[in-house]
């Protein structure tokens, strides 16, 4: 049985908690572990760490726009990091990380766990 990592940003708890349901809704036929972070920033590295352990891997969590470029370093930066991974280890990481500029727009995009679990299970197959 394939073995898959999720790794989950809790800053935004609800949203991840919605995240999370509906990447698991097609996961039955996998082991999962699930490893929760404070942020979206943390995700990468505690990938980095596992890497040897699991078959493929599953990025889920939220950052929303403030005042400030920090939405768009941590967007950019994490983005980046998951590919490079992802390439560098030939294992396939789905990005589940929703960028949204308000909280309306997470709420309404919170079930796009299932589209990163889709991709992964897609490429894990090939």
């Amino acid at each position: 049985m394939k073995k898959i990592l999720i790794v989950i940003a809790n800053y935004y708890e609800n949203i991840s908690s919605s995240l999370l349901k509906s990447a698991e809704s097609n996961l039955s036929n996998f082991s999962l572990k699930i490893i929760k972070v404070p942020g979206v920033f943390e995700i990468p590295v505690t990938i980095s760490k596992n890497i040897k352990k699991y078959d493929a891997f599953i990025a889920l969590g939220c950052v929303i726009k403030g005042e400030t470029p920090h939405f768009d370093f941590i967007s950019t930066s994490s983005t980046q990091a998951l590919m490079n991974l992802s390439v560098n280890s030939k294992k396939p990481i789905g990005n589940g990380i929703i960028t949204c500029l308000n909280m309306k727009q997470a709420k309404a995009r919170s079930k796009k766990g299932k589209e990163a679990a889709k991709a992964v299970i897609s490429v894990l197959l090939q």
